[in-house]
């Protein structure tokens, strides 16, 4: 269910469908270390798939876990803001990129929730029942133009956003609930408030 899209690559996620995406900042996570962890992850993914091999559901389960598992991981790195940028700290950023998240309404797209952390960004959504172009096409435009804006605030240029994200398709209300409350309560993971409502720059959409 979990999948990472590349600029080259054509990613296609059904009309409808509510997706959980995570993009981060250019150089927030060292390639060798990205390198690593999904090497790990593609190890322990083929071991899975040859021990339950003859059992689907117990395979989705299984593999849906250590999924998970690693995003966590990856995650955990990034709240520490060990490696790379953080000018998602600056508010006139954040507020730029919260500005282009609120476009997506242009799209008919639902923003359920989002989070922007000082080098990351979650962001739960719902896509329209019919799509004029893939929701790579939107985020792609969002990044872009929020990238733009905040080289302009920051008087810098160069790359801004890593340009692989992360996205998951949510599969049922029970997950959606416990990804928004994942989403919401980073900035307290990270010691970075004591409240989810203390955080200036997370949304949620009863």
């Amino acid at each position: 269910m979990k999948s990472f899209y590349r600029r080259n690559l054509p990613h296609i996620l059904p009309p409808g469908e509510i997706i959980f995406c995570t993009f981060r900042l250019a150089s927030s996570l060292p390639a060798e270390a990205v390198f690593r962890l999904q090497q790990e992850q593609d190890t322990l993914a083929a071991q899975i798939r040859r021990q339950y091999a003859h059992d689907t559901a117990a395979l989705e389960a299984v593999l849906y876990q250590q999924q998970k598992a690693a995003f966590g991981r990856m995650d955990a790195v990034l709240d520490a803001v060990r490696y790379g940028p953080a000018w998602l700290r600056e508010t006139f950023v954040a507020q730029a990129v919260t500005a282009e998240i609120r476009r997506l309404d242009e799209a008919d797209c639902v923003v359920i929730s989002y989070c922007i952390m000082p080098n990351h960004v979650h962001l739960v959504v719902q896509l329209p029942p019919t799509m004029p172009q893939p929701f790579a096409k939107l985020m792609q435009a969002l990044k872009g133009r929020s990238a733009r804006q905040a080289n302009l605030l920051l008087q810098r240029s160069g790359p801004f956003w890593q340009h692989e994200s992360y996205d998951h398709i949510v599969r049922h209300a029970a997950e959606l609930e416990r990804i928004i409350a994942y989403v919401l309560n980073n900035p307290v993971k990270a010691g970075l408030c004591s409240s989810w409502k203390e955080w200036p720059h997370s949304y949620w959409r009863p």
